[in-house]
């Protein structure tokens, strides 16, 4: 198992996080430099996540900044964590996803408490929603997002633990 390390992002960090570049039709996933504004809004939650050797590995959020607009999300459900992940380009397709979403799962069980985790994939990226699917998540709700026409899907999954 990978150790990996969490901390809120930072303004180094988040520099890096836009200069990465994904191959299409994963380059929906890029980050640009005036992006960077909201990626540090401690609100949004995000967190970097370096590795054991002190490098940037990628990325995770946790509440609404996870949404994507046209989703189903109910206000009223504070126990339900919304997840948002993104692994350094180079790192992608080698294995990996599933310890490191993993460790952003447990996490965000440690920092936050919930009791159930949500997330949403675009339909096209089959290798997170597999990824997530092995972890227990299931398809819970699908929806399009207005004006850039494209599919996605809501999964989640209960803690372990709860008891659901």
């Amino acid at each position: 198992m990978v150790d990996y390390f969490f901390s809120p992002l930072t303004m180094e960090f988040a520099h890096q996080i836009a200069t990465w570049r994904y191959d299409p039709p994963f380059d929906l996933y890029d980050i640009y430099p005036e992006h960077l504004k909201g990626l540090l809004y401690p609100a949004y939650r995000y967190h970097q996540v370096l590795g054991r050797n002190g490098a940037l590995v990628g990325f995770c959020c946790y509440g609404a900044d996870a949404r994507v607009p046209g989703g189903e999300y109910n206000e009223g459900e504070p126990l339900v964590l919304d997840v948002g992940v993104g692994l350094r380009p180079d790192l992608t397709g080698q294995g990996l996803g599933e310890c490191f979403v993993q460790a952003i799962l447990d996490y965000g069980e440690n920092t936050f408490q919930p009791e159930q985790f949500r997330v949403t994939v675009a339909d096209f990226n089959l290798r997170s929603r597999k990824t997530f699917q092995k972890l227990g998540f299931q398809e819970v709700f699908h929806f399009t997002r207005e004006l850039v026409e494209m599919p996605f899907t809501q999964l989640e999954r209960f803690v372990k633990g709860t008891g659901k």
